[in-house]
C-alpha cells in the first residue's frame, strides 16, 4: 500500500465513523421520544383513574417509575458527534503535500520520495562518510571471509542507528560494473559486483551519493552500469547521471508533511580535465562544483521548494584534518545560496564542525567503513522536528579491522574532545550535539 492509498484509507475509515455515530444518535434520540411518548399516555391514563375513585393500578406505578427514569436521563446533557465535514479536534489536518503525494507520475519525475517516520514529532536523518564494496580490497575481502553477513561489518548498536534513521545516506565512493577498464594512470581504482549492492539495503541506507572521484573509475560504461543497478533496486542517487541535467537533480523525501532535499558535488578532482568526468548536456558524469556557479544556481532554485536543504559535498584535502580554502570559501558561498545544513566529505578523516552564516557545517565525515586502517569516524545525525530548529549530532565511531563500530564512554570522549580541539566556529556538547562557541 502506498503512502496515499493509507492516508485515503484513514480518512474513509474516519467518515464511516462519523456517519455511523451520527446515525447511532439519532436513532438514540427516536426512541426517546416514543419513549417519552409512551409515559406520557400512561400517566394521562392513571390520572383518569385516580379521579374516578380508583386505586393507583400496576399500569400507574410504571409509568410514574418511568417518569422518574426519564427526568433523570433528560438533566445529563448529550453531544452528539459533529457531522462529516465539521472542524472537530480529532479532525486530521490537511497536508500541505497531499495534492503532490497523489500524483505518482510528478513524484516519479522530480525525484520525490514518501518516507514514513518512526515519530510524529520528528524527523531523522543520519549520514556517513565513505564505503567500499570492491572485493579486491581489505574490507570486503575480509567481510567475505566473515561470511558475509552485514553485522560482520558494523557492530549491533550502530547498525541499529543506520537502520533506524528515517533517511540514511552514505557516500558510494565507487561503481557497480563487471565491464569496462580501469582509468590509466590512477592510482586506485574501485568498482563492486552489481549484486553487492543488497548490502546497502541491508545497511539500512536510503540514499546514496555518487558526487566523488571514483564513481568513474572503469570508464562511462561503469557510471552508466551504476545508474541502472541503483534503479533497479528503487535506491535513490544524488551527484551523478547520464547528463548534466540529472546530474544536478536533487532527490527530495516528504515526511511528516515536511518537503526535505538534497543535493550532492564535488570538488574533487581539482582541475580542468579531472579522470571522474563531470556530466555534460548530453553526456554520463558526476555533478563538478569546482566552479560553484552551477552548484548555487540549484541550491537557490531547491530551496524555493522545500522546507529543508542539506547540501552533501565531496571536497577537502586527502588526510588533512584542517579544513582548505576551498572548503571554507564555498561553504560561506553555500550558506548563502540557502542551504540549511552542509555535510562533507572525501579527507578520509575527521575534520572541523561548526557554523558559516548561522548554518551548521560538518566538514567531514571521515571513512566510514572503508579499509583495513584504524581510525576515528563518525555517524552524524540530523533531526527535524515538527517545529523549531532541526538539531545536529555527531555519534563517534572507529574504523578497525575491517569493522566500524559505536563508541561509548572513555573514547567517545576522546573522539568529542579532539573534534572540538579543531574546531573553531562551533563545539560539541557531552553527548554529540553541535552548538555555536
Amino acid at each position: 500500500m502506498t503512502a496515499s492509498t493509507h492516508s485515503k484509507s484513514k480518512k474513509k475509515k474516519r467518515k464511516n465513523k462519523r456517519r455511523t455515530s451520527t446515525l447511532a444518535v439519532f436513532v438514540s434520540v427516536f426512541c426517546l421520544v416514543l419513549t417519552l411518548g409512551s409515559a406520557g399516555l400512561a400517566l394521562m391514563a392513571a390520572e383518569q383513574r385516580k379521579d374516578g375513585g380508583g386505586q393507583p393500578d400496576a399500569e400507574a406505578v410504571k409509568a410514574k417509575e418511568e417518569e422518574h427514569f426519564l427526568s433523570q436521563v433528560m438533566e445529563e446533557k448529550v453531544e452528539p458527534e459533529q457531522a462529516e465535514g465539521d472542524d472537530g479536534a480529532d479532525a486530521e489536518p490537511e497536508s500541505r503535500y497531499g495534492e503532490l503525494l497523489e500524483d505518482p507520475q510528478r513524484m516519479e519525475q522530480e525525484r520525490i520520495y514518501a518516507k514514513e517516520t518512526a515519530s510524529p514529532d520528528e524527523v531523522v536523518l543520519a549520514f556517513a562518510g565513505d564505503i567500499l564494496f570492491d572485493p579486491s580490497y581489505a574490507v570486503m575481502a575480509r567481510l567475505q571471509q566473515r561470511g558475509g553477513a552485514i553485522g560482520e561489518a558494523f557492530s549491533a548498536d550502530l547498525l541499529e542507528e543506520m537502520r533506524e534513521a528515517d533517511i540514511f545516506m552514505v557516500n558510494n565512493e565507487f561503481p557497480y560494473t563487471d565491464r569496462g577498464t580501469p582509468t590509466a594512470g590512477k592510482q586506485f581504482t574501485f568498482r563492486a559486483k552489481p549484486e553487492s549492492a543488497a548490502y546497502l539495503t541491508e545497511m539500512g541506507a536510503d540514499i546514496v551519493s555518487l558526487a566523488n572521484n571514483h564513481a568513474y573509475d572503469y570508464g562511462e560504461v561503469s557510471l552508466l552500469d551504476s545508474l541502472d543497478t541503483l534503479e533497479a533496486m528503487d535506491m535513490p542517487y544524488v551527484g551523478a547521471g547520464r547528463n548534466l541535467e540529472e546530474a544536478v537533480k536533487p532527490v527530495s523525501f516528504i515526511a511528516n508533511d515536511l518537503k526535505i532535499s538534497i543535493l550532492s558535488a564535488t570538488q574533487i578532482e581539482r582541475n580542468d580535465n579531472p579522470d571522474t568526468k563531470g556530466a555534460g548536456e548530453s553526456t554520463p558524469g558526476t555533478f563538478r562544483c569546482w566552479n560553484p556557479d552551477r552548484l548555487l544556481e540549484e541550491i537557490r532554485k531547491v530551496r524555493t521548494d522545500c522546507d529543508i536543504l542539506i547540501v552533501y559535498i565531496h571536497w577537502g584535502t586527502e588526510s588533512t584534518p584542517q579544513i582548505d580554502w576551498a572548503q571554507r570559501d564555498q561553504a560561506v558561498m553555500i550558506a548563502e545560496a540557502g542551504a540549511d545544513i552542509i555535510i562533507g566529505d572525501h579527507s578520509h578523516c575527521l575534520q572541523p564542525v561548526g557554523y558559516v552564516k548561522g548554518v551548521p557545517v560538518i566538514y567531514s565525515l571521515g571513512n566510514f567503513w572503508f579499509n583495513s586502517k584504524s581510525q576515528d569516524t563518525c555517524l552524524v545525525q540530523v533531526r527535524i522536528p515538527a517545529a523549531g530548529e532541526p538539531s545536529v549530532r555527531v555519534l563517534p565511531a572507529r574504523q578497525s579491522d575491517c569493522r566500524t563500530k559505536l563508541l561509548g564512554g572513555a573514547e567517545k570522549t576522546r573522539v568529542i574532545d579532539y573534534i572540538n580541539s579543531i574546531s573553531d566556529s562551533g563545539m560539541l556538547d557531552e553527548d554529540g550535539y553541535l552548538q555555536p562557541r
